[in-house]
């Protein structure tokens, strides 16, 4: 098991099923988290890894905003037809720090996400991979992300945890062609002053 404590400046995690107003979450989903391992090993076939388990927890509470920007939607085959683009309203979140824990789980790749991170830490001269990491949109860059401290066993965290009747609906899987491989779980904040995650708080990536 790994633990990363990352640092978001500004994010939008942006709702499934939001529309002209795109509303975030209040926490990275475990897809969008995934990806973000994903980024950093250079992998960029996302099933390579199925079968990883992640845990999420928040630091800190971040605050949420809105404002006014411009939304590109293709109606016209012309990508500079002015009808393709229109201001809409976005929720941001400033400040999101979380920890995420990662365990190989079911991984059957040799090296597992686990091991590939591991060696990202240790050796990063070895990664080959390209682009800013970025956790959700690809403006939202990451500022810092390092290998969980000790001190935080001091620290209560908000563990994100499965619950059959949380109000948080948040995907574990993506299906960017259409919404019907989307895979959903339901979650809630657990505060709880403790560095190991709950079994509660693991979540398989995989697309079943």
């Amino acid at each position: 098991m790994i633990a990363l404590q990352v640092e978001v400046p500004i994010a939008c995690f942006r709702q499934s099923r939001a529309r002209e107003y795109a509303e975030t979450y209040l926490v990275p989903p475990p897809s969008t988290v995934y990806g973000m391992l994903l980024s950093i090993v250079g992998e960029m076939n996302r099933y390579k890894h199925c079968g990883t388990r992640l845990a999420i927890a928040l630091l800190t509470k971040p605050a949420k905003s809105t404002i006014i920007r411009t939304f590109r939607r293709f109606k016209k085959k012309e990508i500079s037809d002015p009808t393709n683009a229109r201001p809409d309203y976005q929720e941001l979140l400033t400040d999101t720090q979380f920890i995420v824990w990662v365990d190989s789980g079911i991984d059957a790749e040799s090296p597992t996400l686990l091991e590939r991170l591991q060696i990202a830490f240790t050796h990063p001269e070895t990664i080959n991979r390209f682009g800013g990491l970025c956790l959700g949109e690809s403006h939202d860059l990451v500022n810092s992300i390092n290998l969980l401290p000790d001190h935080i066993q001091t620290v209560s965290l908000h563990w994100l945890v499965q619950d059959s009747n949380g109000t948080l609906i948040l995907p574990y899987w993506v299906d960017h062609v259409g919404s019907q491989g989307t895979r959903w779980r339901r979650y809630l904040f657990q505060e709880l002053p403790q560095k190991h995650p709950p079994e509660s708080a693991w979540t398989t990536i995989e697309m079943t």
